[in-house]
């Protein structure tokens, strides 16, 4: 078993699972059911942001300060997926390349394969291989899409969002949900000019958070990811932030929203594979696509049918 050898310290079994993960090849799954009891123990920290925020150099710096601690890093890198391929362009690895002689560290790379959210349909499953080769910290970088990155904090027990000054659309992150997810804010790039205008937006926008839901304010950071300004900082407040929810029950209730939407992520999966399938074979059968084009049934029958499991012909 591929599992097996994972678990003895196999670092090839470990790519190949996670390639089989990413292409839902048969046999995963069980394969995947053999080491979840021996998971449970890492800190997962998902960096979000967006595009253009120094996230990958941001990562790099973390790995080092991280190891310079003690802990051991798997990295989980959401890279956009190549156009001709559908695999993932690279960038982010090359970018970490100088750890690739460490064993203390482990780098993987994957497309989003149009998934939303910034991360990928495999995240969970490549987060629980690392897991169980007892890796102490996994880090997990998300693509960086924009307004709509929250995924990471159902899969994160902390979350560091990366702003930057100059990009125009600071307080579009109230729009975004963006203020909402954060444990960690790190306004990285902070050598620009408006890095401070940034900060005070932020810590203003945390106030009208608190006075209105009551939300604690947490930190806000400066970075300079290149010159390594700063990510000792932001290593010690990842690292407090841990044991701060340890101590207060919060980590366990993140690690039940996290299981919780893994779960929800397995079963959406296969309900929409469920769905391809038998409205494929629906519309061989009965022509459904043509029946929606002349008007003859509408998308709300057909969705209904499909949920009964049994498909109407269309109407007359």
């Amino acid at each position: 078993m591929i599992s097996d050898r994972l678990l003895a310290g196999d670092i090839r079994a470990a790519a190949r699972l996670m390639r089989m993960a990413d292409d839902r090849e048969p046999g995963v799954r069980d394969e995947l059911k053999r080491l979840y009891p021996h998971t449970g123990k890492a800190h997962i920290v998902g960096v979000t942001g967006n595009p253009g925020s120094g996230k990958s150099t941001l990562v790099d710096m973390l790995i080092r300060k991280l190891r310079d601690a003690g802990k051991t890093v798997g990295v989980v890198a959401i890279d956009p997926s190549s156009p001709f391929t559908g695999g993932a362009i690279l960038g982010d690895r090359i970018r970490m390349q100088r750890h690739s002689a460490d064993p203390g560290v482990f780098i993987r790379s994957l497309a989003t394969r149009g998934h939303l959210g910034g991360l990928t349909r495999s995240t969970n499953d490549v987060v629980t291989i690392l897991d169980a080769m007892g890796f102490d910290t996994i880090l997990i970088e998300t693509v960086g899409v924009g307004q709509d990155e929250v995924d990471v904090v159902k899969t994160a027990h902390t979350s560091v969002v990366v702003l930057v000054p100059g990009l125009g659309d600071e307080i579009q992150i109230m729009k975004a949900g963006i203020l909402e997810i954060a444990d960690i804010f790190v306004v990285n790039k902070a050598d620009r000019g408006g890095a401070e205008r940034v900060v005070a937006e932020l810590q203003t926008l945390q106030d009208l958070l608190s006075q209105s839901a009551g939300r604690a304010q947490v930190p806000v950071l400066k970075t300079v990811a290149p010159t390594n300004t700063g990510i000792e900082e932001l290593t010690q407040a990842i690292l407090a932030h841990r044991e701060a929810a340890i101590a207060s029950g919060d980590y366990r209730r993140r690690e039940e929203t996290r299981l919780r939407e893994m779960v929800a992520s397995i079963v959406r999966e296969a309900a929409a594979r469920r769905f391809a399938a038998q409205f494929s074979n629906a519309d061989d059968q009965g022509g459904l696509t043509k029946a929606l084009l002349d008007r003859t049934t509408s998308p709300w029958d057909v969705a209904d049918a499909i949920g009964a499991r049994e498909v109407r012909q269309p109407c007359r």
